[in-house]
């Protein structure tokens, strides 16, 4: 079967974690969850096209042009619960154009929501788990005209019922393919701190066994890839898709310290110049570990931080002490490797003052980057289930049906309101970034012209264009790094 998947772009929301302004510069990055499923279906024999709307910045009507001359027998998309609204209607626009055409979704939402997410009429099928059973399973039912109650991980309509199939248990994530990176426009994917081109991203394990309450990953079963499939999927990256910068995405990479250190050591007997950054718990670092991540070039760790006052981290089960904080960042400094610190605004029983606090600690840390975000209860977090718990309604379930109008949600457990919470957050990110010495540092570190430019643009509109309570955006793009190459590539495909 021909099968096409569709990434859409999507505009700026009011209850987005991020502000306004980060959200523009955080970077286009590869989607990469399609790009496994389009690399599943391509395994299991299937024809496959990718169309990155957001990143090549194709209008809807493009887009089903292209859609027109592949002839796909079904579409998929990815529907996100932030996104949801916007990606319906994408499907809705593709529907009314190629009214034949099928349509799968799939996605984080599904996993919270599924029966809701496949509700409207224009969707077809749902995956509401990983696609590696689901989606081979379903094209080779549809082609077979075989029962679809025997695909696993499906929902799907009879008349007005959903049904929602078994699953089974969950796959190894080693033996998952690839991602289809050779449908993607590699050559445009950044994010803020890229040092190098082609950049992409990587995911090398699921889940996280850590306790963390504003995390929707928290105590989910860590399920890794090999040592060995991890590096070829570097390599290929590096040989295939001339990939210099790889951003790892795990929740926690350090989490198997072994398997880590196999990982660097790897990488370092292939001799690969590849520049790479991860996240990282503060208690994952040592010295050895560190100098092996330096040697085979890991330049940036991002480290979950959160707060600089010990009270407000144990209060959402961080497990770390603001000791370990300090030392760690000083290790991971002192072997050549940037820090970028993840702080949180709005956490339960914050206060102005231990905004300032933390400001004041992160400012003491001599971190390289830092990323403000407001705590927000997303969804499958503790705070989420507490506050449906206790409120006896969901905002999000409510905002997919369309019941609930767009808006931040409330922060029960602090006094701040959500305006004080914008305003605190846009501070701390301008005290933090116009520092003298922080500016001249990073001025003389730069690597390009084009680095320069996406940092000098960030740090002018976060002065002054970042609005001081958070408003919706409905023209909003993210920061593009290569408008030609952009354009060039459009014209090819």
């Amino acid at each position: 079967m021909r099968l096409a998947f569709v990434f859409n772009p999507f505009s700026y929301k009011l209850h987005e974690e991020n502000l306004r302004i980060v959200q523009r510069y955080f970077g286009l990055f590869p989607p990469l969850s399609m790009a496994w499923v389009a690399g599943i279906a391509e395994r299991a024999g299937h024809e496959v096209t990718f169309i990155d709307a957001r990143t090549l910045r194709l209008t809807p009507d493009e887009v089903v042009a292209r859609l027109k001359a592949f002839r796909p027998d079904m579409v998929g998309f990815m529907m996100t619960t932030y996104m949801f609204r916007e990606t319906l209607q994408w499907i809705r626009h593709v529907k009314e154009n190629l009214p034949r055409v099928r349509v799968i979704v799939g996605g984080y939402n599904l996993r919270v929501y599924p029966e809701e997410s496949v509700m409207p009429p224009e969707i077809d099928y749902g995956c509401f788990n990983s696609a590696y059973y689901t989606v081979p399973g379903l094209l080779e039912a549809l082609e077979n005209n075989h029962d679809l109650s025997d695909v696993p991980g499906l929902i799907y309509k009879q008349g007005t019922k959903v049904i929602q199939t078994e699953y089974g248990p969950e796959p190894h994530f080693n033996d998952y393919p690839n991602p289809a990176r050779h449908l993607l426009p590699n050559e445009l994917y950044a994010e803020f701190p890229t040092e190098r081109k082609n950049f992409t991203v990587m995911v090398t394990s699921k889940g996280c066994p850590m306790n963390c309450l504003f995390c929707e990953a928290r105590s989910t079963p860590y399920n890794p890839r090999s040592i060995q499939t991890v590096v070829d999927e570097i390599q290929e990256c590096y040989d295939v898709h001339g990939v210099r910068e790889i951003d790892i995405f795990d929740y926690e990479f350090l989490v198997d310290r072994k398997r880590a250190m196999g990982i660097c050591e790897e990488i370092i007997r292939r001799d690969l110049d590849i520049l790479w950054a991860c996240r990282a718990r503060i208690d994952s670092l040592d010295e050895d570990l560190l100098a092996r991540m330096k040697e085979s070039g890991c330049g940036r760790v991002y480290l979950g931080i959160e707060s600089g006052l010990q009270e407000m981290l144990d209060r959402v089960n961080k497990g770390i002490t603001i000791e370990q904080v300090r030392r760690s960042v000083d290790m991971t400094k002192a072997h050549g490797i940037k820090t970028l610190g993840f702080f949180m605004t709005g956490l339960p029983g914050e206060t102005r003052q231990t905004v300032k606090e933390t400001l004041k600690f992160a400012t003491s840390l001599g971190l390289d980057y830092v990323q403000f975000s407001k705590t927000t209860a997303k969804p499958l977090t503790s705070m989420w289930h507490d506050m449906v718990k206790e409120s006896g309604y969901d905002y999000w379930k409510e905002y997919i049906l369309g019941n609930a109008e767009e808006a931040p949600l409330p922060r029960p457990w602090t006094e701040l309101s959500n305006d004080e919470i914008d305003r605190l957050t846009k501070k701390a990110y301008q005290k933090f970034h116009s520092r003298p010495f922080f500016l001249l540092k990073h001025a003389l570190a730069v690597r390009s012209f084009d680095e320069f430019k996406r940092k000098f643009l960030a740090w002018l509109e976060m002065q002054f264009r970042q609005e001081a309570v958070s408003r919706p955006d409905e023209h909003f793009v993210a920061y593009e790094e290569n408008r030609r190459k952009r354009k060039k590539l459009r014209k090819q495909s």
